[in-house]
């Protein structure tokens, strides 16, 4: 019994196995149909693919410049306008004019009114410069200067196939994949992506 049982599985495993085959080779004989129903249709239509071989971007820096502005506190000192202390030293020298006047007498008096004119004058001089200060002013003042911003991009793809067994070249607007629609052996207007 265990001999007929071990036939019937081997009789069951050999079943298996060729319809499986017989399954396998069909849908093989159906791919094959389509793949020359597929290639029948490409050549009728006259469209022909190359396989890309390489894409490499061409790329452009492109400058763009821009105003860049900031506010700068700036400080203007103007000089005084009596610069020689004209009214100092003349107030000085009356003042001091009128004292020496008031000391002395006869030539004495005269010589001491112009001592005390020339003192006067000069300390007068003194202090107008001491107390005279340049005339100081801050104004915010806009300062804009140009700054050029660099950027890079891609302005076309230098695409590289094969077709026939010749590689050629051709630069494209746009990475077209795996590949190219060729007529010729020469990329179409309108290549597959």
């Amino acid at each position: 019994m265990n001999r007929l049982m071990v036939n019937a599985l081997q009789v069951g495993i050999a079943a298996a196995l060729a319809i499986g085959l017989s399954a396998c080779n069909r849908d093989a004989s159906a791919d094959a149909g389509l793949a020359n129903a597929s290639s029948s249709a490409q050549a009728d239509n006259g469209v022909k693919y190359a396989r890309v071989v390489s894409v490499d971007p061409v790329r452009k820096t492109v400058s763009n410049p821009r105003q860049v502005c900031h506010d700068e506190v700036v400080t203007h000192s103007e000089p005084p306008k009596d610069q020689h202390q004209i009214a100092g030293t003349a107030i000085g020298a009356v003042a001091g004019g009128l004292l020496g006047h008031q000391v002395g007498g006869g030539k004495g008096k005269t010589l001491a009114t112009v001592a005390g004119a020339v003192a006067g004058g000069y300390a007068g001089k003194k202090i107008q410069e001491n107390r005279q200060q340049a005339n100081v002013t801050t104004t915010t003042e806009r300062k804009c200067e140009t700054v050029n911003d660099t950027s890079t991009k891609v302005v076309g793809y230098n695409v590289r196939y094969e077709y026939n067994g010749v590689t050629r070249t051709v630069r494209m607007d746009h990475d077209p994949g795996d590949r190219v629609q060729v007529q010729e052996g020469v990329v179409a207007v309108s290549d597959a992506h």
